[in-house]
């Protein structure tokens, strides 16, 4: 069940060398992160896993740039669960520009807290199941 998003690069995503600056590209992977979430979960998921009884911070985000993106480049950025831990879960990120090339990917690993002790603690069953199913795709 991995979910494609495509995107245009905007002229503001660009440096003054009109390349996409670095730090927008962790924008584009939250942004596509929360976008297959909500997919999984049927509603926008920051709402949904907060109706769950946890908070979900980002424990960890890596990119690796593998080709550069200009302005008005369209991409279409993948989005599938690569690992469900206990307490955490990973996403694996990857976009490609329109002829193929691959032009980042990147993992982003977020963990569920608990609000009150701001606490690890384990994934809710509901939150658990929607991932699962990803990965059983």
């Amino acid at each position: 069940m991995p979910l494609t998003i495509n995107r245009t690069i905007l002229f503001g995503d660009c440096d003054p060398g009109g390349v996409v600056y670095t730090p927008r590209i962790g924008h584009f992977v939250v942004e596509a992160g929360l976008a297959f979430l909500s997919h999984l979960l049927d509603g926008p998921a920051a709402r949904r896993i907060f109706a769950m009884g946890v908070l979900p911070p980002a424990r960890a985000l890596s990119i690796e740039f593998l080709h550069p993106m200009t302005w008005d480049e369209e991409i279409a950025i993948k989005v599938s669960v690569e690992e469900i831990r206990t307490h955490a879960f990973a996403l694996r990120v990857v976009a490609r520009n329109r002829d193929g090339t691959e032009t980042f990917r990147a993992s982003q690993t977020q963990v569920c807290v608990s609000p009150d002790t701001r606490r690890p603690v384990p994934l809710p069953a509901d939150l658990r199941a929607a991932l699962e199913r990803d990965l059983a795709s």
